[in-house]
């Protein structure tokens, strides 16, 4: 992490999901100072020990309520994660999503223009490419997130927005609530429950979370220097891996056994079974923790 991001003020949505929480965490280490937008009645239960260090602004839901917060965050570089994810959606999750992944985030655009913030440093998904296209969504998520980033084209161009929009792959790290599929593999081994899977030949690329963070410190860094425009990479771990592989491989760290049904379930509809691998990279960032590394970190804590 630069030293030469030292004293920066950052304002961050999305700070109470996994990665925003570990974001916050480690912009407040590196001297950030931090200011984070929730919504009413949003807790920070993540962030204990370092909410002495967040600035909390509290969105009413208004687009001049987002434009009256974000100056008086007057950041540097805003770090937008806020996002609804839904693998797959219902009739009434439309609301959610697009209210979270369009509406809020073009309040956010807005209001950064109105208050002259100029750098944005944007996340999407790997879900936005299925089947390796430029642009086709696995599912109505990935399509809320391309229709922000062209929206973004608007704010570029017209407004002078600087923006850089890093798209995740799977993730994963110690404490993640999320229902991903390590935590999974955690739950199953120390249960002996037995889980029912796919046929397991899908392809996952899944990155460690510190890994995560350095891309978006080198991105802010890129942000904070001459980059321009509308830039946007893959954080991407370069060697995805079978799900059948990734349960051995997690076997073989842990010493412990996965009781799985291989195909005892289908594989859900426009299941992703060869990730995006066209993708630009990050200048100045690889992924450094090895999956087997990675797995001892993410062990549960003995209640």
């Amino acid at each position: 992490m630069s030293n030469e991001m030292k004293n920066r003020r950052a304002l961050v949505t999305g700070a109470t999901g996994f990665i925003g929480s570990n974001l916050v965490k480690s912009l407040i280490q590196d001297g950030w100072s931090v200011h984070v937008i929730v919504r009413p009645g949003s807790a920070l239960a993540d962030l204990e020990g370092k909410a002495s260090g967040i600035v909390r602004h509290v969105h009413d839901g208004s687009s001049r309520g987002m434009v009256d917060l974000v100056g008086q965050a007057n950041p540097d570089v805003v770090f937008h994660l806020a996002s609804c994810f839904l693998a797959q959606h219902r009739p009434e999750d439309i609301e959610n999503l697009i209210g979270s992944n369009l509406l809020f985030s073009t309040q956010l655009a807005e209001a950064m223009v109105a208050n002259g913030v100029t750098r944005l440093l944007n996340t999407g998904t790997s879900w936005q490419h299925h089947l390796n296209a430029d642009y086709l969504p696995v599912n109505l998520y990935a399509a809320t997130k391309q229709a922000f980033e062209d929206i973004l084209s608007y704010y570029v161009d017209a407004h002078g927005l600087r923006v850089m929009t890093l798209a995740l792959f799977d993730t994963y790290g110690p404490g993640d609530p999320r229902q991903k599929f390590v935590s999974l593999l955690w739950k199953t081994a120390l249960s002996g429950q037995e889980l029912a899977m796919s046929p397991g030949e899908q392809l996952i690329d899944i990155v460690y979370i510190d890994d995560v963070l350095d891309a978006f410190f080198v991105a802010a860094d890129l942000l904070l220097g001459q980059a321009e425009g509308h830039l946007r990479y893959g954080i991407s771990s370069g060697q995805p891996i079978r799900l059948v592989d990734l349960a051995k491989a997690f076997e073989d760290a842990t010493g412990l056994t996965l009781p799985i049904t291989w195909g005892g379930r289908s594989y859900r509809p426009r299941e992703v079974m060869k990730p995006w691998n066209v993708f630009p990279r990050l200048p100045g960032w690889a992924p450094q923790v090895k999956f087997s590394d990675g797995i001892h970190r993410t062990k549960p804590k003995v209640q």
